[in-house]
């Protein structure tokens, strides 16, 4: 298989039966049409030893060779889906933060994990819609689908249609069934184990982003943190946020251009102690130049978001012991 296309075994962060900084890895879901491959891998200490989750949904690189060959110019297509090698900065936090860790190994091309299982384009599938009559024409999710970016992505600007012929209904049902249901399962068991311990706990669900344009002069930031405008996270954890990265002297967007996804929207829970962001990370400070591979900013990329996790743990142990469920982490 092509070095682009990874196998589970191939990758460090597909090593289900590796452990680090005390924690331990279980696996969960499959991967359609790729026999063994599960579809996510699962790091934690029990107890947690701080209330931080990062989850990482779009760096998969398990990629079976039947979708490979449906796929128009998979070479150039597969890499621009994924949110490429972010996997090593979240497994390299995740080991010096102490943070439990979720990592997605299915591939952004098969299903996006940042969507809802509902968010179809019918267009594409074969036969089309069970029942035509019940989609919801006029609503954001149905405008999304339709431009492309629904729960299996459709387009790439300066490629076009993604697939050279639809995708049948029973693989789109594998697709939900193996990978998307278990995968968000598992992140909502995650963040309620550790809210129980905790009193509070905050998901980072890691992304990275091609480069964005500089405006009017201005050097385009280099990370943006997205909370839905505060529907998804207390403006404490924000604030920490924001000062990690400023401390760090990275240029730093909040909710533009990206404000967060399904993610947030399904998992967060304010009012129970459950905070989330989304983190995108410019693919220029941790890969090479030709956003392939790592490159030489990956040891510092790392310690900045290491710095990040460090400090907003704190900030989230406090609000837990502020709701009343605080326990010491010696307990």
């Amino acid at each position: 298989m092509d070095r682009l296309f990874a196998s589970p075994g191939e990758s460090p962060a597909h090593d289900s039966a590796a452990s680090f900084n005390g924690a331990t890895a279980s696996s969960g879901g499959s991967v359609p049409g790729l026999e063994g491959s599960p579809a996510f891998t699962v790091w934690q200490s029990d107890p947690s030893p701080v209330p931080v989750v990062i989850a990482v949904p779009h760096a998969g690189r398990s990629y079976p060779p039947e979708l490979v060959s449906r796929m128009r110019q998979p070479a150039y297509s597969a890499p621009r889906l994924e949110d490429r090698l972010v996997d090593l900065v979240g497994r390299a936090v995740a080991d010096r933060t102490g943070a439990a860790l979720l990592v997605a190994h299915a591939p952004r091309a098969m299903i996006d994990l940042n969507r809802a299982s509902d968010d179809i384009d019918w267009d594409m599938v074969g036969g089309g819609a069970p029942d035509a009559s019940s989609l919801p024409v006029a609503s954001s999710t149905w405008r999304r689908a339709r431009s492309g970016l629904g729960l299996v992505p459709r387009r790439l600007p300066g490629l076009g249609e993604l697939w050279k012929w639809p995708i049948a209904h029973d693989d789109l049902a594998a697709r939900i069934e193996g990978v998307h249901q278990p995968y968000h399962t598992t992140l909502a068991a995650l963040l309620e184990n550790v809210r129980g311990r905790w009193g509070a706990a905050l998901l980072i669900d890691l992304h990275s982003m091609p480069p964005l344009p500089a405006r009017a002069g201005e050097p385009a930031a280099e990370f943006v943190v997205g909370d839905r405008f505060g529907a998804a996270c207390d403006g404490v954890l924000v604030a920490e946020a924001f000062a990690a990265l400023g401390q760090a002297r990275r240029l730093t967007a909040h909710n533009r251009p990206y404000a967060g996804g399904y993610v947030l929207e399904r998992h967060a829970r304010r009012q129970a102690g459950v905070h989330c962001l989304q983190l995108e990370i410019d693919r220029r400070t941790y890969l090479d130049a030709a956003l392939a591979e790592p490159g030489p900013g990956l040891d510092e990329t790392i310690e900045v978001v290491a710095a990040l996790v460090q400090r907003m743990a704190i900030a989230v142990a406090d609000l837990g012991r502020e709701r009343g469920f605080w326990r010491a982490a010696a307990e």
